[in-house]
């Protein structure tokens, strides 16, 4: 388990006045774990998108801060764009990107709507995954009759604010605030006409033709549109969902319709950020779809960025269009100092890194031992006969091991978040009650990134064991030091466990003795599974 990361896209309503949209973008920016990626100001709907990601505490915040500046120097009561709006800050959705659930995001959305009412005392409206109430769930609906409707609209029983006053603020107007997943922008090239583009997309977008002639793909909004500066039509979709709707789906399904029309499709374009997992995604399907053998996530990534042709309009570069490469890029991760740093860290008079990261560390060395062995025993004539065992085993093992590189920053990044909560007012009873729900929070968090550790550990005995069988002899003995280095791991997160489920702001009874049986019990998964692996390699050397 690594660090939340979420996104937050809040939408102003000022989109030509520099001053103030700088001064937006610095209250972002300033503030701590948030990382500004984007702005996109448009000067004839008078509106600008923001775009920046961080952990919950930490979007929360600088949406707020946003707000804040936003309160002083926006006026409703001016404002005139072509774009629909309610408000000020119009519209601010959260959405998950890595290790963060829908969830995460609808606590953030009352986070922030609570302190936008009780600080700057305007009306909040939830949508998407944190509406309450299902007349007012997607932002068209709350939206209706705009801003210049609110005054009437917001006095009536039906809509009341979530949070704040059920009155009109004519500077402010109100504010929706909601959960949602990703909505990627998405558009295939054809060389072909504006009117057979959109022909296709009428096949493909949900609400189809109309009622009575939907499209095929669920969750998908889309039209046909012609790209002058391409000299080319392009398919252009929002996948609301690409869960749902994954990109290689809305690619695959335009090129059918494109060869039924004789059309050709050249590459695809994706606009703006787009998550990794919808990248991976592709890549999965494609080597399935070809039985391709690829371990590393930077060789899926190129492999969907060729596949779906994503470089054709204009270069996709990773590391500039990946959200979460964006977010690594301005963070400091002990996995990207070298080994000598490392351990000096380690070593250095500070509480973190300490045991916690240290036994993610041997995890992640032992898992890949196991996934050395086994590439050790694949891609030579002669072990054509247990090819097809090794490209069952060793992708499993390499995923583990990279869930475990990612927990040596999560320990840490749990020990921060507790050492902060640790700081926080404790001079009224209200403040020491919330100082204590956050101490015990973030405990737990930290109990439950060891645990994960543990369990992942001893998820892949049955893989080594079946190795150890037939594996490269020559490699065997990496084959037993990987397995004591994940005993190693269970047992640092065993001792890890055991002394923060002690830690006096950890008050959940039930909670504490459930983990404490979960250990004992992972603990011992980890002293048979390496037993197991140890036996069955002394089988094949005759070592006692």
């Amino acid at each position: 388990m690594t660090s939340k990361i979420i996104e937050c896209v809040p939408n102003f309503s000022e989109g030509k006045q520099t001053k103030i949209l700088d001064a937006i973008a610095d209250a972002i920016s300033s503030s701590q774990g948030c990382s500004l990626l984007d702005v996109d100001p448009g000067e004839s709907t008078n509106r600008t998108v923001y775009t920046f990601i961080g952990g919950p505490e930490a979007v929360v915040e600088g949406a707020f801060a946003a707000a804040k500046i936003a309160y002083e120097l926006i006026d409703m009561t001016q404002h005139k764009g072509e774009h629909p709006r309610l408000g000020a800050m119009d519209v601010c959705p959260f959405v998950p990107v890595r290790n963060a659930s829908m969830e995460d995001c609808i606590w953030c959305a009352n986070q922030l709507g609570s302190r936008l009412a009780k600080e700057l005392d305007i009306p909040v409206y939830l949508y998407g995954g944190a509406a309450t109430e299902s007349h007012r769930t997607t932002v068209p609906q709350i939206r209706s009759g705009e801003y210049e409707g609110l005054a009437s609209k917001i006095t009536t029983p039906q809509w009341k604010p979530n949070y704040g006053p059920a009155e009109y603020r004519p500077k402010w107007g109100a504010s929706m605030v909601g959960a949602r997943k990703f909505l990627i922008a998405y558009n295939v090239n054809l060389l072909a006409t504006k009117e057979q583009a959109h022909r296709i997309a009428l096949n493909l977008r949900e609400n189809g033709r109309n009622a009575n002639n939907p499209g095929r793909l669920t969750a998908v909004q889309g039209l046909g549109w012609w790209l002058e500066e391409e000299n080319l039509a392009q398919v252009s979709m929002n996948l609301l969902d690409h869960e749902v709707t994954p990109l290689h789906v809305a690619y695959e399904e335009s090129c059918k319709d494109a060869e039924e029309l004789k059309l050709p499709v050249v590459g695809s374009q994706i606009v703006g950020l787009v998550p990794l997992a919808s990248l991976l995604q592709a890549a999965e399907y494609y080597m399935e779809k070809d039985n391709l053998f690829i371990l590393e996530e930077d060789q899926k990534v190129r492999l969907a960025i060729s596949r779906l042709g994503l470089s054709s309009i204009g270069p996709f570069v990773p590391s500039e269009r990946i959200i979460e490469y964006r977010q690594e890029k301005q963070q400091s991760l002990l996995i990207d100092k070298h080994v000598k740093d490392f351990i000096l860290s380690v070593g250095a008079r500070t509480s973190a890194p300490g045991g916690g990261s240290v036994s993610a560390t041997v995890g992640a060395l032992g898992s890949a031992l196991g996934t050395m062995v086994g590439l050790l025993s694949y891609g030579n004539k002669k072990f054509e006969t247990i090819s097809p065992i090794i490209r069952r085993l060793v992708p499993p093992l390499y995923s583990t091991m990279m869930d475990l590189i990612s927990m040596i920053d999560a320990d840490t990044i749990a020990f921060s978040e507790y050492m902060d909560a640790l700081k926080l007012p404790k001079g009224t009873p209200t403040e020491e009650e919330l100082r204590y729900a956050e101490l015990e929070r973030t405990m737990k968090g930290a109990v439950e990134v060891v645990m994960d550790l543990a369990r992942k550990c001893n998820d892949i005995w049955p893989l080594l064991l079946e190795m150890a069988g037939f594996a490269n002899i020559t490699a065997i003995s990496d084959l037993q030091v990987g397995a004591k280095c994940l005993e190693t791991a269970v047992y640092g997160a065993y001792f890890n466990v055991k002394i923060n489920l002690v830690n006096a702001h950890l008050r959940d009874v039930e909670y504490k003795q459930q983990a404490d049986d979960e250990i004992q019990q992972l603990l011992q998964m980890a002293k048979e599974g390496t037993s197991a692996v140890l036996k069955a390699v002394a089988a094949r050397t005759a070592l006692k």
